[in-house]
């Protein structure tokens, strides 16, 4: 595996022992509903996440089997989104999610976040490559499908939540309402719902805050900018607890910058 670019935020660090890690795990993973490890291996692997090593993250979560494929798809989906410079290695390495975790899905059914991590891998691959494009080449439908299920398994995922949402907006900012209705069942109001779900639901995230203020801009346009500038300001005032947050803290503070 090629060297990975470093978290760049030193500033401040992000570091948990595995104890530690135990304690704030529910509040680090309202979001995502990931279970508590059993395995000690897996654990120090998100260790490793949280504190922003991410490279280190996916490798020892391959490492460790079927237990630690959550871990290694999330910390190479946030690495890939927020970090890599390289755009062929970026959609390179939301390829190998997307395809690990279909594998896992057909493994372990149940696993709620085999979906999330699929569907987040595709998505982020199709606005690589654009939206209309991968719209053309059927993902949306396999985006939609995979958060779908994903909720269904766990209906308190709120970053499930977060991204479903999206993809209301997005599709009807690049398809039109009319035609994402009928063809993808993208509708604005069900697309504002879920952000507000995914607020009640975990109302720490900057992140939801973020993707909320981007459907927005895309559903309403310049009436929605007022709205969307409070709920960027919001997201960047959160002191984040782990790497991921501080990348999404920083990305708002770039939207009000």
């Amino acid at each position: 595996m090629a060297r990975w670019t470093a978290f760049p935020h030193t500033d401040r660090h992000y570091e948990y022992t595995p104890a530690t890690l135990k304690k704030h795990w529910a509040r680090l993973h309202r979001g995502d509903c990931e279970p508590l490890p059993k395995d000690d291996v897996v654990l120090g692997a998100w260790v490793d996440y949280h504190a922003g090593r991410f490279q280190q993250a996916a490798e020892a979560g391959l490492k460790a089997g079927a237990a630690g494929h959550s871990v290694a798809s999330k910390a190479t989906n946030i690495y890939a989104n927020y970090l890599e410079k390289s755009e062929s290695r970026k959609l390179g390495l939301f390829q190998e999610v997307a395809a690990r975790c279909e594998a896992q899905q057909a493994a372990d059914p149940k696993n709620a976040n085999a979906f999330y991590h699929h569907a987040y891998a595709l998505g982020r691959y199709s606005q690589g490559i654009s939206v209309a494009r991968a719209l053309a080449q059927g993902l949306g439908g396999k985006v939609r499908d995979a958060l779908a299920q994903a909720i269904r398994l766990a209906p308190k995922h709120a970053d499930a939540h977060i991204a479903l949402g999206a993809f209301h907006a997005e599709v009807i900012d690049k398809v039109g309402a009319v035609i994402g209705g009928m063809t993808y069942g993208a509708k604005r109001d069900e697309g504002l719902r879920l952000f507000r779900r995914a607020l009640e639901l975990n109302p720490d995230s900057a992140i939801a805050r973020v993707e909320y203020a981007n459907a927005l801009v895309m559903l309403d346009g310049k009436k929605a900018l007022k709205e969307a500038e409070a709920l960027y300001a919001q997201a960047a005032a959160f002191e984040p607890m782990d790497a991921m947050e501080r990348l999404d803290v920083e990305m708002a503070r770039a939207e009000i910058g």
